[in-house]
Parts: structure tokens; sequence; C-alpha cells
């Protein structure tokens, strides 16, 4: 692991992908997760979304970096996720992987950023064009 982060910064897409460079890499994953107009409600657009994180994100997202590490030939990961208020646009999560080879590198990839989406506690507060609200994300309360 040589980035993981919560931050209520703007995410750097280079700085995730610098932080998984390594020559014995023949893959390299980078998903970025942007802030999109709409989710899943035809009827009313997405006009605010915050996000929030419980005091042990962090953590919770190292437990889940380490178990992708372990099940992957992985040379590299890093991830960070943002917090606070976005914009449509916005990137809102990072995750990078680098393996000897490019089918590895995609599974575990694919595998972490399923799990922290999954299980780290972070909660996205959306608000739509109709009034309508909800809370989605991982983790069993929301803040």
């Amino acid at each position: 692991m040589r980035l993981l982060a919560v931050r209520d910064t703007p995410l750097s897409v280079d700085e995730v992908f610098a932080a998984v460079g390594d020559d014995a890499a023949g893959g390299t994953t980078l998903f970025v997760g942007t802030v999109r107009d709409h989710d899943g409600r035809a009827d009313a657009a997405v006009t605010g979304l915050g996000y929030s994180a419980h005091p042990t994100a962090e953590a919770e997202l190292r437990r889940v970096a380490e178990k992708v590490a372990a099940d992957f030939p992985v040379r590299a990961l890093a991830a960070v996720h943002r917090v606070g208020k976005l914009r449509v646009g916005d990137i809102a999560v990072v995750v990078a992987v680098s393996c000897p080879h490019r089918d590895e590198s995609f599974a575990a990839s694919r595998r972490l950023i399923d799990d922290l989406k999954s299980e780290v506690p972070i909660w996205k507060h959306q608000t739509f064009s109709d009034g309508a609200e909800e809370w989605v994300g991982a983790g069993p309360q929301r803040p």
C-alpha cells in the first residue's frame, strides 16, 4: 500500500497513478469515480451531493486494501476517497493497482473499488431536483 487516504480536498489522478508505478508491473489499472447528474431516478436529477466518513474509514480502507494485496499479486496499490460537498463532475474516488499482468491488475482493481464501496464506512447524501434526498453507503449506520 503506497497511498491510502480519505480527504476533504480535491483528488489528483496523477498522484494516485504515480503512487503505483513499479518496474515489475506489466499492468496498472486506474479507476476514477466521478459525481454524476443522476442516480437511478429517471424523474429527478442530482442537485447536491456530500460524502461523510466514520472516524474508522481510513483504518477500514487499509483493511480492505490489505485483503486485496493478500489475494492478488499486487506490486503497488493506492486508494483515495473524497469527503465533503462535491459537484457534478468532481472526482469522488480514485483507486489504482499495479500487478505483473493486466488480468490480475483488472481483477484486483475491481475488487478494491467494490470492497471499498461496500465495506468502508463512507456515506453519500444526495439531494434531487424534486426535493427528495437519500443516504447511500457502507456500514450499519450513517452520520
